[in-house]
């Protein structure tokens, strides 16, 4: 089979490499009928993310059919259309007991892509088939059900429910790629009466307006703190969602913050940021960093459609052959408009 492999930094190359095989009895392997790229794949290539060796397989997002199963595995059959969620679950640790799943100290936790071969290929192995993937409800589209591996869980659990938004909240979204719109998305649940989307990049807050927020800043021309504050009495946002992970976007959430609000981390960082606990610390900030759980994908399932539209995050599609051309369209999200490309065979 094909698939694109990490070579090191800065390093991709779609090639041919052996077929996965069941390893273990909870395994599961599926071809890949659509997989995507994430943010987190660009923090690998460039670097941050020094588990990621040399030969592994990129990719942790998945909708595909299932063509074999080991003989542990009661839920999963030959020919089901799975999710394959973006994290694995051993289902038996005392966090996964939680719903923790991303915190798994059996086995799985954050390994597609990571620390085991991904999805950015067309077959891969899945660890835990039962507690690591979800039924495609019938008639749904597979690019849709692929919002739900990765992105939507991750803006809704370490964004929304993490920063704890409420209604009436003025929400700050800091950074609206897809993550960002992800927890705009998730934040309208919710009722708030202000998000405001902060970036550098017109294209994506002009998209940030279509996915609910009523309020966008440039903070290359304009000062985000100076409209957060004209529209809290001076106080700041409720919640504050960093959404990128550089130094900058973590400090500026952090300025954003009024007393007793609550900032919460989504970005992938590689480099230390500064917190300013001599500005804070008389505050009662709440900050809260996290690695998604993925406990929401029921939920987000049953809303999908009728409170939850996805389709809009799709501005591209690619065949997988052409997987580089792909990754070259997303990384350059400022210049192609890129929110997030599919990838079928």
């Amino acid at each position: 089979m094909h698939a694109l492999v990490y070579h090191g930094p800065g390093r991709k190359v779609w090639e041919e490499v052996p077929k996965p095989v069941i390893l273990d009895d909870t395994d599961a392997i599926v071809r890949v009928d659509a997989t995507t790229i994430c943010g987190s794949d660009l923090h690998i290539l460039k670097g941050d993310v020094p588990e990621v060796t040399d030969g592994r397989i990129l990719g942790h997002e998945a909708v595909g059919t299932v063509e074999s199963v080991g003989r542990s595995v009661k839920n999963v059959r030959p020919g089901d259309r799975v999710l394959v969620s973006c994290i694995s679950a051993c289902g038996a640790c005392s966090y996964c007991r939680e719903s923790r799943y991303g915190q798994c100290t059996g086995g799985g936790g954050w390994i597609l892509g990571h620390i085991i071969d991904g999805t950015q290929a067309e077959f891969v192995r899945v660890p835990f088939a039962d507690t690591s993937t979800y039924p495609v409800p019938a008639g749904a589209e597979d690019e849709d059900i692929l919002m739900l591996s990765d992105i939507l869980p991750t803006g809704y659990e370490v964004g929304v429910l993490n920063g704890q938004v409420r209604p009436g909240d003025v929400v700050a979204v800091v950074g609206v790629g897809p993550i960002g719109l992800s927890a705009i998305m998730g934040a309208r649940l919710y009722s708030p009466s202000h998000i405001v989307a902060i970036d550098l990049a017109d294209s994506r807050l002009e998209a940030a307006k279509q996915f609910g927020a009523d309020v966008t800043v440039n903070s290359g021309r304009e000062d985000p703190l100076e409209v957060v504050r004209s529209l809290t009495g001076g106080l700041g946002a409720d919640v504050a969602i960093e959404a990128v992970g550089v130094p900058a976007t973590f400090e500026l959430a952090t300025t954003l913050i009024r007393p007793c609000g609550h900032v919460a981390n989504i970005g992938v960082h590689g480099q230390p940021a500064t917190l300013h606990l001599e500005q804070l610390w008389t505050r009662d900030v709440t900050i809260t960093t996290g690695l998604v759980d993925t406990s929401s994908i029921p939920t987000l399932l049953r809303l999908l459609g009728d409170h939850l539209e996805v389709r809009p995050f799709v501005t591209h599609h690619f065949a997988m052959r052409d997987f580089v051309a792909a990754y070259e369209t997303f990384e350059r999200a400022a210049d192609t408009g890129a929110l997030k490309v599919v990838v079928t065979p």
